[in-house]
């Protein structure tokens, strides 16, 4: 009994911090530049959104172009994008 209950709190204070860190912001400049699929969370405006990758790290990424339009976009659709500097250079909905 006591072992289970030893095991039991190691495993909810390992679990902890990774829930908590599901749900912060990251900031889209560290992610390196580079090809993802993502999960669109929401969109903010024509130029920004709100992203969900693949390691569920959560950010929101900035139009590369004055012209790139992110409001065809709805909330779970996947998304293939290229970074460069935490902007969106290119994107695809899946």
């Amino acid at each position: 009994m006591r072992n289970t209950f030893a095991a039991l709190a190691l495993g909810v204070a390992l679990a902890t911090p990774a829930t908590a860190l599901a749900d912060q912001m990251v900031d889209a400049s560290l992610i390196p530049d580079g090809t993802y699929t993502v999960k669109v969370d929401h969109v903010v405006d024509p130029q920004h959104m709100v992203i969900v990758m693949q390691n569920s790290v959560k950010t929101t990424v900035e139009a590369n172009r004055p012209t790139m339009d992110f409001t065809k976009l709805h909330p779970n659709d996947n998304v293939k994008m290229s970074l460069g500097k935490g902007k969106v250079l290119v994107y695809l909905a899946q």
